[in-house]
């Protein structure tokens, strides 16, 4: 029984678990706002591209 109640009162496994949920969440918001970041992301890429003509 001794066993068993250090077993429940370890908590060396919840950054773990911590880790985990944060990663399901980023990417649950990634998959949310799929259409919104691509277009962000391809926008600051055309105005990269177009103002590395300038230098």
């Amino acid at each position: 029984m001794l066993g068993f109640k250090n077993f429940i009162l370890d908590e060396d496994g919840i950054g773990v678990v911590e880790m985990i949920l944060i990663v399901v969440v980023l990417i649950g918001l990634v998959l949310i706002f799929k259409d919104k970041l691509t277009t962000l992301v391809n926008n600051i890429f055309n105005t990269i591209t177009d103002k590395s003509g300038e230098v």
